[in-house]
């Protein structure tokens, strides 16, 4: 699933963002708005991540969505 999609439909997967990174609150998750760098940003910040991490962490969440039936 590419950003851009996660980007434009972000109030479907903000739910599942906030559910994997419990930090987050709502009004993070609603100031990002699916941008990326913003979300890798504060996942790492609120987290104690480091970036290698975080990076991760992001691209296994995206593999998550794009093998999940939900978002397709």
């Amino acid at each position: 699933m590419n950003w851009d999609r996660i980007e434009g439909n972000w109030h479907q997967f903000k739910g599942n963002a906030q559910q994997c990174w419990g930090k987050l609150t709502a009004d993070h998750l609603h100031v990002l708005a699916g941008r990326r760098d913003q979300l890798a940003g504060k996942i790492q910040n609120r987290r104690g991540l480091s970036s290698d991490a975080q990076k991760q962490q992001l691209s296994d969440w995206n593999k998550r969505l794009k093998a999940s039936n939900t978002f397709k």
